[in-house]
């Protein structure tokens, strides 16, 4: 196969000097031709030469002659068949075969070189956009069909094929009436309907549209399974709300857990110390009140499948703070006390947003010898809670209140998104941002105060 020349600059001004040039050469080499029989023709005319000489001269002119025209022929008609083969070869669909350029026919050998290469990487194109196409069409679980415009069916993708219950080569072909689709294409261009397909019943979305191919008319019809969609959509909901429940479970009884360890070594502790009534009952106190708030939690989450609507009421933050605080064992806790702040919210879901940024603070400040301090002023309209700590500070990116978004090792990805389910509800917000000046993270928490009061 030879490579394919580049094509000269201003192929217009090649090819307007091409037909004189070949015809000049067709003349000269007729010219040439016909000399022999020119040149007898005057030796004989001459009559100088007796009879022998004269007819062997004839013979040898006209057997010259002969050969010329012979050679004037073959230099005429075999670039011709050369040119007829390529063209048969395109017209079969054979790119592959190439002339050689030169003699008379030389320019038009390559213009069609030219046509073949181009046809080849044409069709080489076509094939991967097909096969393309085929992937994508096999990937996708809508079911696609083709129906010509007799509505006999041309196409369809796996995805239909399990839908029509049948084995490709028998439904090819097929009616769309003696597929039960006829109604289908005659409804409505898009309907949401209860439909029985030989192989699935249910609700299903369909949608058709008229299409041309190859200059002759048609009918695309596609197929969605909503029910399919709606289960998935469930399933995941529901793995979503499990690892809610699971996250504020957990993150509860850890510090009930603790209080308890703490409780029972101060019992076993001989001679007890003399306020150990008080530190039972306190404790005892924490633990009772966590569980109360716990189960209050998840009994709205079991009612209603989500967070439920905050029940208002009036909270002070500086005694709702200082009961999260209690709650942390694994690290000392400074309080930075405010002003008196008074905040309309449900106590419940706002201290479990609490316990989610101190419990991140906590793990963020490096132990032992961390540093995570909470506070709280008003900021004109609005109450603001801030949770500080000296850790490596928040990390690089958009998604942090994003559901199941996690840079932590095992994290679960819920705790900063439920803070934010929850100060959403209360008209409020949250952000977390890095210290200025210092190292760390400031998880800041506000509420509205237009129907709160505080000094």
């Amino acid at each position: 196969m030879r490579p394919t020349m580049p094509m000269p600059a201003d192929p217009r001004n090649r090819r307007a000097g091409y037909m004189p040039r070949f015809g000049q050469r067709v003349l000269a080499v007729s010219l040439l031709v016909a000399t022999p029989a020119l040149l007898g023709l005057g030796v004989l005319l001459s009559g100088s030469l007796d009879v022998s000489l004269r007819w062997a001269l004839s013979i040898a002119v006209i057997v010259l002659t002969l050969l010329l025209a012979r050679w004037h022929e073959r230099r005429v008609t075999y670039p011709l068949y050369t040119l007829s083969g390529l063209l048969e070869a395109l017209r079969e669909g054979d790119y592959s075969l190439r002339g050689v350029q030169g003699g008379v026919l030389g320019d038009v050998i390559y213009d069609i070189n030219a046509l073949a290469e181009r046809l080849q990487q044409e069709r080489l194109q076509f094939e991967e956009s097909a096969h393309l196409l085929g992937k994508t069409l096999a990937a996708l679980d809508s079911a696609v069909l083709v129906f010509d415009k007799n509505q006999r069916l041309r196409l369809l993708n796996p995805a239909a094929q399990r839908l029509l219950g049948d084995e490709r080569h028998r439904l090819f072909g097929l009616s769309a009436a003696e597929l039960g689709l006829a109604t289908l294409l005659e409804g409505p261009a898009a309907c949401l309907l209860t439909h029985a397909f030989p192989g699935r019943t249910g609700r299903f979305e369909i949608r058709h549209a008229s299409l041309r191919s190859g200059g002759r008319g048609g009918v695309l019809l596609v197929i969605n399974d909503v029910d399919r969609v709606l289960r998935e959509e469930e399933r995941q909901a529901w793995q979503r709300l499990l690892r809610v429940l699971a996250h504020e479970v957990n993150n509860s009884l850890a510090p009930i857990q603790s209080m308890a360890g703490t409780l029972a070594t101060l019992v076993a502790r001989d001679p007890l110390p003399e306020d150990w009534r008080e530190d039972f009952r306190g404790g005892l106190e924490l633990i009772g009140n966590r569980a109360g708030a716990l189960a209050r939690f998840l009994a709205g989450y079991s009612q209603l499948a989500r967070l439920p609507p905050p029940h208002k009421r009036a909270v002070d933050v500086a005694a709702l703070v200082a009961k999260v605080v209690r709650l942390e064992q694994r690290l000392p806790v400074r309080i930075e006390t405010g002003v008196a702040l008074i905040v309309q919210a449900d106590a419940d879901q706002l201290e479990q947003a609490l316990i989610n940024l101190l419990r991140n603070a906590v793990e963020a400040a490096p132990s032992p010898r961390g540093e995570v301090s909470v506070r709280w002023y008003r900021d004109e309209a609005r109450g603001l809670i801030e949770v500080v700590d000296d850790g490596p500070g928040p990390p690089l990116s958009d998604n942090l209140f994003v559901p199941f978004f996690t840079t932590k090792p095992g994290g679960s990805g819920i705790g900063l998104a439920l803070v934010r389910q929850i100060v959403e509800a209360h008209e409020g917000g949250v952000s977390l941002l890095a210290r200025e000046g210092a190292a760390g993270a400031v998880a800041q928490l506000w509420l509205p105060l237009e129907s709160a009061t505080g000094e």
